[in-house]
């Protein structure tokens, strides 16, 4: 690695081990970051695995063909959906009692995480419980071409944690040699016509190669069982959200976020049937392209394990294909103690998926 590169991420390195930022009313306003010079992300990889070198290499996932003898006259546009366990959360209110607090450390973890991201190198980037969003993911995405933006839950729970570091929420990457942005809207969820504390983030984007719109959106609903209605309101609302950006899916869009929703919740069968005309990605790796994964987290907590489908990758399927999806991990890959663990950084699995526009989207309308 070229020193001058080394250096650079060295010294940032240390602000990112420092103490929580210290004005949280602040968290809305967007860094400097231009000013910074680029990052190669070969050389952020080779920094992040010396940090981890005493750990147990990454695990192996592969990607599933789906195309369906379609050519794609374009590039694939890869799309990361990603809940990424909230520091604060992890360490101070989540209670994953099979994972050691030393594999938590977020000096470590975050490299875990940036290292996943570099692996499979998203053209789009959504994730949920962000909470080092200015301190790390923003300073470091931007500077590999990303741009990059934040939307805080309004009543963050990591504010209930001693030495956090500031709130949570959604954050939303795209490639700027890729996309030109056209629009962007922050959307706090509502239920019952009552604002809540769950928020999305809808990015209208030009894809540079095609010249062609189409909208992404990163959400995170209401977690905890109890609360089913709810989750289904701050869908509906942000269905309706949807299909006034979209046009009522003229433009076509993907949707990423943790729901907190097995398949069987009311707000699963929205997104389903809505007219926007959506299909869930992952159920393509099925194998009668109708069912979802078995889990997309697994962890352990003092109620006992939890093995849980609540993470999705929506799409307009009259508009879009899936010519690939990156593979789940295997529970022998897990292991026994679940996650998270030494190995893997969020109790979320990373869902990653590779699109292309259909020629005739308004064959499926």
């Amino acid at each position: 690695m070229g020193n001058s590169t080394s250096r650079l991420y060295s010294a940032l390195a240390k602000t990112l081990s420092s103490s929580a930022v210290s004005q949280h009313q602040d968290c809305l306003e967007q860094p400097d970051s231009a000013r910074l010079d680029p990052i190669d992300p070969k050389d952020l990889l080779e920094e992040c695995q010396i940090v981890l070198q005493k750990r147990p290499p990454r695990f192996q996932r592969d990607f599933v063909d789906l195309k369906k003898n379609t050519a794609a006259n374009h590039r694939p546009i890869r799309v990361m959906q990603w809940n990424i366990l909230a520091q604060a959360l992890g360490e101070g209110k989540d209670n994953f009692v099979q994972c050691p607090m030393e594999a938590l450390k977020w000096e470590e973890r975050k490299c875990l995480i940036l290292e996943e991201i570099l692996a499979y190198k998203p053209d789009i980037l959504c994730l949920q419980e962000v909470d080092h969003y200015f301190d790390t993911f923003e300073p470091l995405l931007s500077r590999l071409g990303y741009q990059c933006t934040f939307f805080p839950k309004p009543w963050s729970p990591c504010l209930d944690v001693e030495q956090n570091n500031g709130p949570d929420g959604c954050a939303l990457f795209f490639l700027k040699d890729r996309f030109e942005l056209i629009n962007s809207a922050n959307i706090r969820l509502t239920a019952m016509k009552l604002k809540t504390n769950q928020v999305a983030i809808a990015q209208t984007l030009k894809c540079n190669e095609t010249g062609r719109l189409f909208c992404i959106a990163v959400t995170h609903l209401k977690a905890r069982t109890g609360w089913e209605r709810f989750r289904s309101a701050q869908g509906c609302d942000l269905l309706q959200n949807l299909k006034s950006i979209t046009q009522g899916a003229k433009i076509p869009l993907i949707i990423c976020g943790d729901f907190n929703a097995e398949p069987t919740e009311e707000v699963y069968r929205e997104f389903s049937n809505s007219s926007l005309n959506l299909n869930s990605a992952y159920k393509l790796l099925s194998p009668d392209g109708q069912s979802e994964p078995p889990y997309t987290t697994w962890k352990i907590r003092p109620s006992g394990e939890c093995r849980h489908t609540l993470d999705y990758i929506w799409y307009s399927q009259h508009a879009l294909n899936v010519n690939s999806a990156l593979g789940l991990l295997t529970e022998e890959q897990i292991g026994p103690n679940r996650l998270p663990s030494f190995n893997y950084p969020s109790d979320h699995l990373s869902l990653v998926c590779d699109f292309s526009f259909n020629q005739d989207p308004d064959r499926l309308l």
